[in-house]
């Protein structure tokens, strides 16, 4: 089968940065699937990986987790899929990737793919919804159901993949007031196209900016980037007894000056339910099943922004490139080989 992967971390614009390889088919172990790969989205863990990960010597690591496919066959364990049925998941980190024909992935962490959605708009999903959802409702423990609140949630970077599914996931499925960052044009318009009620320049101040919208303090932030830069603003802004969630990597993070509000702070890694075979790996596929149902029912809608082609070593190069720029919108989809 067909692959794309790389032999050593290199810059984007190396010409070996990403090849195609062939490789045999993947075997499957008792609670897999084979799934023949329609669609992959590109993230950033992608090209964090490219760029620092060290395959061993003289083999070649395949990249992607956001995959939509159809099951080609089945492990002897797998109870919720047969074959023919059409899914959509974001795989796990340590076994080999979604830039690939055929991919092998454990069925308790695969949905259904939205009825609504052709592969590609389904494709921009998984990885990002399960962030959002385990961040919101896993992590801040926001009640679930659009009940009245008078608190508020603030969205650090709305625009991003995450972004612009927790910005929706917020506003409909929870009753906070929520408040995203943004910079651009074109960011500032995506975010409120999400849901966003208000959104604000995380070029500026926080503080600020949460002050001329008449909300001065919050009681969660999300923090999807920039954490370390935004730290100080980030306690400032947090009402007492409020909670930090976070997906990036600060290069520095002092925990002690939350002590005094008696702020909690959270990591959300979507990866850690597959990558310590928790005992509720399970609630993934079914985030997934819900999160396809609330996109058929029209609450949710894919956060899909452009489709860069066939997936192949050149459209994956430019979409990496696009990441890495830092100013993509939502999400680059790839589709067929």
């Amino acid at each position: 089968m067909r692959a794309i992967g790389f032999y050593s971390p290199q810059r984007i614009d190396a010409q070996d940065a990403l090849v195609e390889i062939e490789l045999p088919t993947p075997q499957l172990s008792e609670h897999d699937l084979l799934v023949r790969v329609q669609a992959i989205s590109v993230n950033p863990v992608d090209v964090k990986l490219r760029a620092s990960a060290h395959p061993p010597e003289g083999q070649a690591r395949i990249l992607g987790y956001d995959a939509v496919g159809i099951v080609e066959a089945t492990g002897p364990g797998t109870r919720h899929f047969k074959k023919g049925d059409a899914v959509f998941y974001a795989g796990a980190l340590d076994r080999p990737g979604t830039y690939a024909e055929l991919h092998a992935v454990d069925e308790r962490i695969v949905g259904r793919k939205p009825e609504t959605l052709d592969a590609a708009h389904a494709a921009a999903l998984p990885l990002t919804s399960l962030t959002a959802w385990e961040l919101l409702f896993d992590r801040l423990k926001v009640p679930y159901g659009p009940q009245f609140s008078n608190h508020a949630i603030l969205i650090i970077n709305g625009a991003g993949g995450v972004g612009s599914i927790l910005i929706q996931m917020a506003r409909r499925l929870t009753g906070l007031t929520v408040v995203a960052t943004a910079s651009r044009m074109e960011t500032i318009a995506w975010c409120r196209e999400m849901g966003a009620h208000h959104v604000i320049d995380h070029h500026r101040s926080l503080e600020e900016g949460l002050k001329a919208i008449g909300i001065p303090e919050v009681r969660y932030v999300a923090g999807l980037s920039a954490t370390d830069r935004h730290q100080e603003s980030i306690i400032a802004v947090l009402a007492p007894q409020g909670a930090l969630a976070m997906i990036d990597d600060p290069a520095r993070f002092d925990i002690v000056p939350f002590k005094s509000k008696s702020l909690s702070v959270h990591w959300e890694l979507m990866f850690t339910r597959s990558l310590y075979n928790t005992a509720d790996l399970g609630a993934q596929g079914r985030i997934l099943n819900e999160v396809g149902s609330l996109v058929d029912a029209g609450v949710l809608r894919t956060t899909f922004r452009e489709d860069y082609g066939p997936i192949s070593a050149a459209n994956l190069k430019r979409a990496h490139a696009t990441l890495e720029s830092g100013r993509s919108i939502g999400k680059i989809v790839l589709s067929g080989f």
